[in-house]
């Protein structure tokens, strides 16, 4: 009897197969991931995740390079030379580490279709200026608008231009924006092939209004002028408006329910809104109900919203960024590390300039921004000292001579690091001129100077602050506001969040107008580290 060969094959064990199988789909989900991060717009160079324990971030981020339209956020559809500003600060920049939405770069793309059907000069413009000659609203109209006009500094405006601008994209309407003297060639425009700007003929004479005013939202409602039935047909409503949500908005309630899902269904039925504000109210639009989910969808990081939205819509025209840049590659561009300092000192928390100075120089002790100085008489000339490359520090603020006392600390010390600490000013006024259009100008360059910064310390309470370190997506060191003129202690505090302060927030129950604290009136929302009676986004 021949024997039969063995075979070599060996019958595979079901734990073997199992394993081959996990195995092989693992690889199908790499192999998937990795064709849509490569095939994606948004180049994922880093990935990092902090948890709890102090840490200032508590959510997963990732640093995308900068690649010129900001992975979608702006559009391709301009003329670079038109507005340098708008493709080049990028370039001066940290790469932001926020992702933007998918939601919201369509968004974006499809409120550029409108308004450019909408503008000024245009067929459907037309036709909606004639509904303001009527005394009713229509919902026979494709554009209806809402309409800013500039209230305090440049700060302030900047934040209310977002707001305005966020207000307009969940509730489809158009922006256009009363250009004042002090406005003009200020910033680029925003949207390509067509203009923000209110013509100049517009029949309503947008001066003057204010919390008192008759065409105002609560006004109309406190003098049954307009039938409270949030039922009401566009046809029994006036067909403008004015929003009033200045800082002294809520000493008449009606005002406030702005931020109510009912008025808000009603305000929505009138062709024409002006609304003026000198507050930054993204955090209380987040209460409208019929909002929230589109505003999640948009902003999956809620602390994202003005840093996203302020990169997309808000650029320094030709003549500023020409200030920007002369001073950036006169003084910045070689500094190794750019150390931000804002300083302002406000009525509710006077403090000297000794005693500002002292506050700046103890929180960058205690904070370790700067090196510490060397006070010994002779120098220490073992140690190694970058010449070329110096560490810079921008001084803004009103005052000369907060400056000249920062600048004389590194002139008459060594520091015992041996580093070369250069300080910089571009001006000081002493005085905030309203109104002046070259003031402006002069403020919007230092902003976009400090948005350039490694190290932010700025002043609470300050909106031009927070414009500049959110447009740098760098969470600051607070100086806290003075305790009886003194330094208060602590001297500074770190941002937990990056989004600005809501100074003035709605603070009751719109179903029963029951006084509560702010933030319980939605999701996301905290009172500021800075201003404590303010509210800001929170993830």
């Amino acid at each position: 009897m021949k024997h039969q060969k063995k075979s070599s094959y060996v019958a595979p064990r079901p734990l073997h197969v199992l394993f081959a199988l996990i195995v092989f789909v693992s690889l199908l989900i790499l192999a998937s991931c990795s064709y849509r991060l490569t095939s994606s717009k948004a180049w994922v160079r880093g990935f990092k995740v902090a948890f709890g324990g102090g840490s200032t971030e508590g959510t997963a981020k990732t640093t995308v390079p900068n690649d010129g339209l900001l992975g979608g956020l702006l559009s391709p559809d301009f003329n670079e030379q038109s507005c340098l500003s708008r493709y080049q600060s990028m370039l001066h920049r940290k790469a932001s580490p926020y992702v933007v939405s998918s939601h919201l770069t369509s968004k974006l793309r499809k409120y550029e279709e409108i308004h450019k059907k909408c503008a000024p000069n245009t067929p459907l413009f037309k036709k909606s200026l004639q509904q303001l000659k009527k005394n009713q609203s229509t919902d026979q109209l494709e554009c209806n608008y809402v309409l800013w006009s500039p209230v305090a500094g440049v700060g302030n405006r900047m934040l209310t231009l977002v707001s305005t601008f966020l207000y307009a994209l969940l509730t489809n309407r158009v922006m256009l924006i009363h250009q004042t003297a002090d406005m003009v060639d200020l910033f680029c425009e925003p949207f390509p092939g067509s203009t923000w700007y209110l013509p100049s003929d517009f029949p309503v004479n947008i001066y003057g209004y204010d919390l008192h005013s008759q065409n105002s939202y609560g006004y109309m409602v406190a003098h049954n002028l307009i039938n409270a039935d949030h039922d009401s047909p566009p046809s029994a409503l006036p067909p403008f408006m004015y929003l009033h949500i200045k800082y002294n908005y809520r000493e008449q309630d009606l005002h406030t329910r702005f931020f109510c899902a009912d008025d808000q269904e009603m305000i929505n039925k009138i062709n024409w809104i002006l609304l003026k504000s000198d507050n930054y109210i993204v955090p209380g639009l987040f209460m409208v109900p019929k909002f929230e989910k589109e505003l999640e969808w948009m902003f999956p990081l809620k602390e994202t919203v003005f840093h996203h939205l302020g990169r997309y819509l808000l650029h320094p025209s030709n003549s500023v960024w020409g200030m920007v840049m002369r001073y950036y590659k006169s003084y910045l561009a070689k500094a190794k590390e750019k150390i931000g300092i804002q300083a302002r000192i406000f009525f509710w928390a006077p403090i000297s300039i000794d005693e500002l100075y002292k506050q700046i120089v103890a929180c960058t002790e205690i904070k370790s921004i700067l090196p510490q100085l060397n006070h010994a008489h002779s120098e220490n000339s073992s140690l190694a000292i970058d010449e070329a490359n110096p560490r810079a520090v921008l001084v803004t603020s009103l005052y000369g001579e907060l400056y000249d006392r920062i600048r004389d600390m590194y002139y008459m010390h060594s520091t015992t690091t041996g580093e070369i600490i250069s300080v910089y000013q571009p001006s000081h006024d002493e005085n905030q001129q309203f109104d002046q259009l070259v003031h402006n100008q002069k403020a919007l360059a230092e902003i976009w100077l400090l948005s350039f910064s490694d190290v932010l310390i700025t002043t609470s309470g300050s909106t031009f602050g927070y414009v500049s370190y959110s447009l740098a997506s760098v969470k600051p060191f607070f100086l806290l506001s003075s305790k009886d003129q003194k330094v208060p202690h602590p001297p500074c505090r770190r941002a937990i969040t990056l989004d600005p302060c809501f100074h003035s927030p709605p603070d009751f129950i719109c179903k029963t107008s029951n006084k509560t604290d702010s933030v319980k009136l939605a999701r996301y929302l905290r009172h500021c580290e800075d201003y404590g009676e303010g509210i800001k986004l929170f993830d």
